[in-house]
């Protein structure tokens, strides 16, 4: 990551993170999703696949030098995920520049790259991220306060998300707005008219495109917040 006088260059990984959320977000649509990265003749470092990972960020199922970019194993590629419009065929998601606020995502205590992704994921993809230090704190801080909630509504009895719910959902995952789905969350979470079954089934349906391991503390010792 190269260090600018705004901060760290993460657009590299934010288009790693665009790709995941896109083949999460096709699985959810029942469809069969392989991703293949592509890279200027030379293979990511070790340390940049540990950041992807460490964001959450499933590994590729395969790679290839830019010039075998435009078709995979399986024939040609449906959606290119870069900077550029650069692809041959297919959709191109055209992904924003990202920076961070100095040091390394590896370096962040906690819940720090979690709480980078839901940064990123809460801005639209296309538009410029420039992270900002309380935006990370903010967004730890929600990570654990959901996670609490969701370990909270684990206890009560299942029931179904709200049709108006689920078609937004479906929605928003299906044009990659995150961000319309993250609010959808913030607005759910208090709404008293919502049972509490309906609202861990809708975090853990959405949290299977966010990927924040939001229902990871259910079963521990925690006091819903």
């Amino acid at each position: 990551m190269a260090g600018t006088a705004g901060g760290t260059d993460i657009t590299w990984l934010r288009v790693l993170l665009v790709a995941d959320v896109l083949a999460r977000a096709a699985e959810m649509h029942d469809l069969q999703a392989l991703t293949v990265l592509a890279h200027p003749g030379q293979a990511p470092a070790p340390a940049a696949e540990r950041a992807a990972d460490v964001l959450g960020i499933h590994p590729p199922a395969t790679r290839a030098s830019l010039r075998e970019a435009h078709t995979s194993p399986d024939g040609p590629v449906d959606v290119h995920v870069d900077t550029v419009d650069s692809s041959q065929s297919g959709l191109v998601a055209r992904v924003g520049t990202a920076k961070l606020p100095g040091g390394d995502v590896l370096a962040g205590p906690g819940d720090y790259p979690l709480a980078v992704r839901l940064a990123l994921i809460s801005l639209p993809y296309h538009q410029p991220a420039d992270i900002a230090e309380d935006v990370l704190a903010s967004a730890q801080e929600t990570i654990a306060h959901w996670r609490r909630q969701v370990a909270g509504w684990a206890e009560s009895p299942s029931r179904p998300m709200p049709e108006r719910i689920a078609g937004t959902l479906w929605t928003a995952f299906g044009g990659l707005d995150t961000s319309s789905a993250l609010a959808l969350l913030r607005d759910l979470a208090p709404d008293a008219d919502v049972p509490a079954g309906a609202k861990f089934e809708t975090f853990v349906y959405a949290d299977r495109v966010l990927g924040l391991d939001l229902p990871r503390d259910i079963g521990r010792a925690v006091v819903p917040g």
